[in-house]
């Protein structure tokens, strides 16, 4: 964590003396260093610990930062018991610390950096990946409608839209630059999409990092960093999260070229019979069209950093580091095109 930039502690107390029930100041902010989209802080008062999650200042692209979608998706999924922090208050008004922002629950647990969790014995972590993997099945399982969610997103064509989106994103962020392999993928990817359509809700971030673990067992109790959540592909979304299998260690959450038996990891082949036994697959045709996928997704969202870094928006300390990566992944998706066409 770090020193939280200047808010207006002040203001932020009384505004949620009057709106959110049972708070007593006075309270501190620390940011946490690990997200690089919509600035987190821990709230820490005497009584209790909040989360605050905020909108970045200066200039934003259209429909990025959508934190009013976080708090819609993790309300309505608290109410039917999947794992997400308790939404508690949704604060629309800019006037208060700069930017609308909404506080949930502080859930206290463990938190892994690394997809390897060395900090574990060796015999415990398969459990960890099983975890993992009940939780997103779980997810993909639910019925938006039956939860309220039936117009969080446009059913069918995810990766159409998705697709035009991201390369919208990245061809109008002039300040970010271009990349050879993103100009590639943007002509390949619409040519190839594969043709069975699935609609769920999707997180869009799964992964180890973004999830709370029980602090002394293998079980997920929070699911965080809903802001890339809508209706879309489930797998798309279990692929993003495959994706540590492809991405090097010297990526948070990589697994490429690692010892998997040493490790007491389940290989990538296992982790996807997994999932599918979950949810009644037989396997995943294209897997490799959605390994490539992501991949590019991956690329345009770290563009995006680069160009907040241009604007002087970017909210992590790691922004410089995440943006740099930008080609790495990019010539990443392409290999899997040369690997699904080999």
């Amino acid at each position: 964590m770090s020193t939280a930039p200047a808010l207006d502690v002040v203001a932020l107390e009384c505004w949620l003396r009057q709106n959110l029930a049972g708070f007593r100041g006075p309270c501190q902010l620390q940011q946490f260093s690990g997200g690089q989209s919509n600035p987190t802080y821990r709230l820490s008062t005497p009584e209790r610990d909040y989360v605050l999650r905020r909108k970045p200042s200066g200039e934003l692209l259209k429909g990025a930062h959508a934190i009013e979608r976080e708090f819609a998706v993790i309300s309505a999924l608290g109410r039917v018991g999947f794992p997400v922090p308790a939404a508690l208050v949704m604060c629309e008004d800019s006037g208060v610390v700069g930017t609308p922002f909404y506080v949930m629950e502080f859930v206290d647990g463990r938190i892994f950096w690394d997809a390897r969790l060395e900090t574990l014995p060796v015999v415990d972590r398969a459990a960890y990946f099983d975890a993992m993997n009940a939780t997103i099945a779980r997810l993909h399982s639910l019925d938006p409608a039956a939860i309220g969610l039936a117009e969080f997103g446009r059913p069918g064509n995810y990766f159409a839209r998705q697709i035009a989106r991201w390369s919208r994103q990245y061809q109008q962020d002039e300040q970010a630059g271009r990349d050879e392999w993103l100009d590639r993928l943007i002509d390949w990817l619409p040519q190839n999409i594969p043709p069975r359509d699935e609609t769920t809700l999707v997180h869009g971030d799964f992964r180890c990092d973004n999830l709370v673990f029980h602090p002394i067992e293998p079980h997920v109790i929070a699911v965080l960093d809903w802001e890339l959540s809508t209706l879309g592909h489930p797998l798309a979304d279990f692929t993003y999260h495959a994706m540590m299998y492809r991405v090097p260690p010297t990526i948070v959450t990589g697994l490429a070229g690692a010892d998997l038996a040493a490790l007491g990891l389940p290989s990538e082949r296992q982790y996807v019979a997994a999932y599918c036994a979950r949810t009644g697959r037989d396997g995943i045709p294209n897997y490799e069209f959605y390994i490539a996928y992501n991949l590019f997704r991956f690329a345009a969202i770290l563009h995006g950093i680069r160009g907040r870094l241009a604007r002087g928006t970017a909210s992590s300390a790691n922004a410089e580091q995440a943006a740099s990566n930008v080609g790495l992944f990019a010539r990443l998706a392409w290999q899997q095109v040369e690997r699904g066409a080999g």
